[in-house]
């Protein structure tokens, strides 16, 4: 059954304990990431974080940060398996992009792990370039969308 998420923009720590739930879950536990490889140096203040609620509870999730004045990098799109194949990762980076472009950025980054990229492909986004980075535990290829 499909919900209706509610879209929450995650400004104050107890709701980005939501963001911080879903990451717990969807990549530590699943993924066996470490917490210290899963949660990093731009998990901090100025870090914007998007969190789906599903009846109040935390279901999906993404975070950006600025790279530089006019990009920022987008990542930690996890959306809990239960869940998955409802199209709340697209929900989910669609509530992220509408936010960057309201707070006047003009290109998003993702590293997307190398299994994602035709996902990220249909979002807008392409490759960079051909080259591939090592993001925590995955590897990954470096993407972008101007808006």
């Amino acid at each position: 059954m499909m919900i209706q998420p509610e879209i929450l923009r995650a400004t104050e720590e107890w709701q980005r304990a939501g963001a911080y739930s879903v990451r717990i879950q969807g990549m530590n536990r699943q993924h066996h990431i470490p917490l210290r490889d899963e949660f990093d140096e731009h998990d901090c203040d100025g870090t914007c974080y998007i969190v789906l609620l599903d009846d109040g509870y935390p279901v999906a999730t993404c975070r950006f940060y600025e790279a530089s004045p006019d990009r920022v990098i987008l990542g930690r799109v996890v959306v809990l398996p239960e869940y998955r194949g409802q199209h709340l990762g697209r929900i989910t980076v669609e509530a992220a992009e509408e936010w960057i472009r309201e707070l006047g950025y003009r290109e998003i980054l993702i590293d997307s792990r190398t299994e994602a990229d035709g996902y990220y492909e249909k979002l807008g986004y392409g490759a960079e370039n051909a080259d591939m980075v090592h993001s925590g535990s995955f590897d990954c290829i470096r993407m972008h969308k101007m808006l």
